[in-house]
């Protein structure tokens, strides 16, 4: 695929008991859709696929209306170019892993075609499956199968509902790194259905945050992950810091990286990436305590120096402090207590301590 995408939506659809009222826009090359179940997100994709009928508003791709109510505009799903990838894969059961990815391969037009099946089989590892069927495949590998058989397809667009959501811990791993891969080397663009947010923070460059049928919010990873005040507005949502590090030591005796990052360096259990290798972690604003003084003998294997940006009180007898370490501001929840027992104001001095076991 050739650079990113433009996707523009704003649609809305009743359902029995459900509304969508969903708008917004990205270029970027991965966007999630995130949010608890029944927020909407998978009637939004269906919308994008052309699987559901919006009943007034518009969705365009690069440019290219796939609806609008108003002008009467409504592409069918074939003219779309839009790949789906479903949460339990849906392969053709009784044909072999090489003839479904063939058929994704067929469906495309030759002058549409911009990845080959020999590229797909090597990016997804599937050279040892393809005589196979899929009765005969794990879970993890089933959805490697079920993401070539829709790349080859060469659509303009890849949208992939929960694809994780039946995988125990360890295929998830195996299936989010095979689906970085796929975009560093194709750059197809994708729209990520997920309510897990580890899942969001290491794929995804935009985000939108949908609840009940609605957009709360949508911007980078780092703007909606890293938002604080998503609970008093009665989001179900644990804000954060997510920062964009670099591995630069493993310790294997205690499975332990440490990670360089704007504002230092950070020690983090069981990274599964190399040394050099950019990955994001994700810091919980109510995982990070502040102290005045450096303390000694703690179990806590991440202290970092900073200065106090502001105190921002919240419901529930609790205060968002922002800390600035290096380039790098981290937010902390703490009780507004804390906050006035340690008289923390803008240009403090304070260390936050941020236990290795915590972090995303």
């Amino acid at each position: 695929m050739r650079g990113g995408m433009m996707l523009e939506i704003s649609v809305q659809k009743m359902l029995s008991n459900f509304a969508l009222d969903a708008a917004f826009a990205s270029d970027s090359g991965i966007t999630a859709l995130f949010g608890r179940s029944g927020s909407g997100k998978t009637t939004l994709v269906n919308a994008i696929a052309g699987l559901a009928r919006p009943d007034q508003g518009a969705i365009t791709v690069n440019g290219e209306c796939l609806f609008d109510g108003a002008r009467g505009i409504d592409l069918p799903v074939e003219r779309r170019r839009v790949g789906y990838v479903f949460q339990e894969g849906r392969l053709f059961p009784h044909l072999t892993v090489r003839e479904n990815l063939r058929y994704g391969y067929d469906l495309a037009r030759p002058q549409d075609r911009y990845v080959e099946i020999g590229k797909v089989i090597e990016l997804l590892g599937l050279e040892a499956l393809l005589g196979r069927r899929p009765g005969n495949l794990s879970g993890g590998e089933k959805q490697r199968v079920a993401i070539g058989r829709a790349l080859l397809s060469s659509p303009r667009l890849l949208l992939m509902d929960e694809p994780l959501a039946a995988l125990d811990q360890s295929r998830k791993r195996e299936v989010l790194r095979y689906i970085a891969r796929l975009h560093e080397e194709i750059s197809v663009p994708i729209v990520y259905v997920s309510h897990v947010v580890e899942e969001v923070v290491q794929l995804a460059e935009t985000v939108v945050l949908m609840a009940a049928g609605r957009v709360v919010t949508s911007g980078s990873v780092s703007e909606v992950m890293g938002r604080a005040d998503l609970r008093a507005q009665g989001i179900d949502f644990e804000g954060g810091t997510v920062i964009d590090a670099k591995v630069v030591a493993h310790d294997l005796e205690y499975d332990l990286a440490t990670l360089e990052f704007s504002g230092g360096r950070l020690t983090v259990p069981g990274i599964e990436a190399l040394i050099g290798e950019a990955v994001r972690v994700r810091i919980r604003a109510r995982d990070i305590a502040l102290a005045l003084t450096r303390p000694a003998d703690i179990s806590v294997l991440n202290i970092l120096a900073g200065q106090v940006i502001d105190v921002k009180p919240e419901q529930e007898a609790r205060a968002v402090v922002h800390v600035k370490v290096g380039e790098t501001v981290l937010s902390s929840r703490i009780t507004r207590f804390s906050a006035e027992r340690l008289a923390l104001a803008p240009g403090c001095e304070v260390y936050l301590l941020i236990k290795a076991v915590s972090l995303n």
